[in-house]
């Protein structure tokens, strides 16, 4: 099964609260929705910035992993989220699958013995 990255897009003037259960519910509802396709829920982005166009009316609000069997199955998970009714959207992206002996996978893996050893 591929994996794919979610990331979430709200409306440029959406403020988030961490006590609205309208805006809490909604999400919990979505990830139960999708279960055991999520790999990593990811974490709501505060802070932002972008180079190039991201588009005007949006701004990142956050990023999913998620297993699926193909690019249209992932959208089929990604149509229930609550962005899309808040005037956001979600992009879905195929995260590739690298060879050991790519320099990205070469990276990651210095990195975390990095990270083990101190």
């Amino acid at each position: 099964m591929a994996k794919f990255i979610f990331t979430y897009r709200q409306r440029a003037d959406y403020v988030p609260s961490q006590t609205d259960l309208n805006v809490v519910s909604p999400w919990t509802n979505f990830f139960e929705g999708i279960g055991s396709s999520v790999v990593e829920p990811g974490q709501p982005v505060f802070e932002r910035a972008a180079l190039g166009e991201v588009g005007s009316s949006t701004k990142l609000a956050g990023y999913s992993i998620v297993e699926a069997d193909s690019l249209d199955a992932a959208l089929a998970l990604a149509r229930g989220c609550p962005a899309i009714e808040q005037g956001g959207g979600v992009e879905v992206g195929v995260l590739a699958e690298l060879p050991a002996d790519h320099p990205a996978s070469l990276l990651r893996n210095r990195i975390t013995s990095a990270a083990l050893a101190g």
